[in-house]
């Protein structure tokens, strides 16, 4: 006999006594969670649904996907400057398949364990395979990172390698020539489907950056939304761009599209005063995280913020848009053979 709802839920997601953070004044359980920011602190809240062939692949691992689906919603809690403090799960299943529950809980209640953020709650009911996770942190007043602060003058950073995440999905897709090597492919393809949410980053960029955001949808269109909410162009310098060892050694018009429009990465775009240079490059060192200066921030030019690309000394046409749900078909179309190593 399969498990009903709420054996499903007390079996899966309930943890011990003692497992995991206890951070609710009322926890999983009741029909709220109960939550007490620190003195001083405000609640941050954010929202993001995972859906089966848009989001991610009928393949993936399990445990990957629920690192996944909580992992995108740290991310936004890095880009504001929060302290993860809990979160809700609501989880719609076309069946009950326990191996699959089974790792998708560890998956998920890893990466809460590692940030000690609580599943305080949620929901779960019968339909197409969909994910929803609401996470909540805490952040000191009036020190949120906003995408409306970039101010004319300031350097602009991102984190990590973004990029790699879209080299795994167009390998899928098979659009690659030449195709990845085997190696290549398994490490991209973790990038893709186990990003790594830079809570830590974001914690030390507060009162450091003037400005961020996380790399969701493609780091243009997502700098876009720092440059539009702050009312500031910016200039991006293609060759100060980031190449992992996988980018490195692809044809330059895959690199640019990879990290310009890839999208997936959740890594942060951040802008912070050219007087704090030291200071971003000595918490990357502290953290053992790459932030590389990709270009300036400027004055408004016209009536909408301008962005200029530029490759060495020449200026680089723009062709590059970020993804938009109702606009483009999903960016997780799977190659015939998406079990399989390209």
């Amino acid at each position: 006999m399969s498990l009903g709802e709420f054996d499903l839920i007390a079996k899966y997601f309930v943890r011990p006594a003692g497992q995991g953070p206890r951070r609710a004044v009322v926890g999983n359980g009741d029909d709220c969670a109960v939550l007490a920011p620190a003195a001083g602190m405000q609640l941050a809240v954010s929202t993001d649904a995972l859906v089966e062939g848009r989001h991610f692949l009928s393949t993936v691992d399990p445990a990957r996907l629920g690192h996944k689906a909580l992992a995108v919603n740290l991310s936004d809690l890095a880009a504001c400057g929060a302290r993860p403090l809990g979160f809700t799960l609501a989880l719609t299943l076309p069946r009950v398949d326990e191996a699959w529950l089974a790792g998708f809980a560890r998956g998920l209640l890893d990466l809460a364990d590692e940030h000690d953020c609580e599943l305080v709650g949620g929901d779960t009911t019968a339909g197409p395979l969909a994910i929803g996770v609401t996470v909540l942190g805490e952040v000191p007043v009036g020190g949120v990172l906003l995408r409306s602060g970039a101010r004319p003058g300031d350097e602009l950073w991102v984190s990590g390698h973004p990029g790699e995440a879209r080299l795994a999905l167009e390998a899928f897709r098979g659009t690659l020539h030449p195709s990845l090597p085997a190696e290549a492919f398994d490490a991209t393809r973790l990038a893709m489907e186990c990003p790594q949410p830079r809570v830590a980053l974001g914690l030390g960029l507060r009162g450091l950056a003037t400005a961020a955001i996380d790399v969701s949808d493609g780091l243009l269109g997502d700098l876009g939304h720092i440059l539009r909410r702050s009312g500031v162009s910016a200039d991006v310098f293609a060759d100060a761009l980031p190449l992992s060892r996988w980018l490195a050694a692809r044809p330059r018009h895959e690199q640019l599209d990879c990290i310009l429009a890839g999208g997936d990465d959740y890594e942060l775009v951040f802008t912070a005063p050219p007087e704090r240079h030291a200071e971003v490059l000595a918490l990357g060192a502290q953290l053992g995280l790459v932030l590389s200066r990709i270009g300036s921030v400027g004055h408004r030019d016209g009536s909408a913020p301008r962005l200029r690309l530029w490759e060495g000394a020449a200026p680089l046409a723009n062709r590059w848009v970020s993804f938009d749900h109702f606009r483009q078909p999903s960016p997780s179309t799977p190659a015939p053979n998406p079990g399989e190593a390209p």
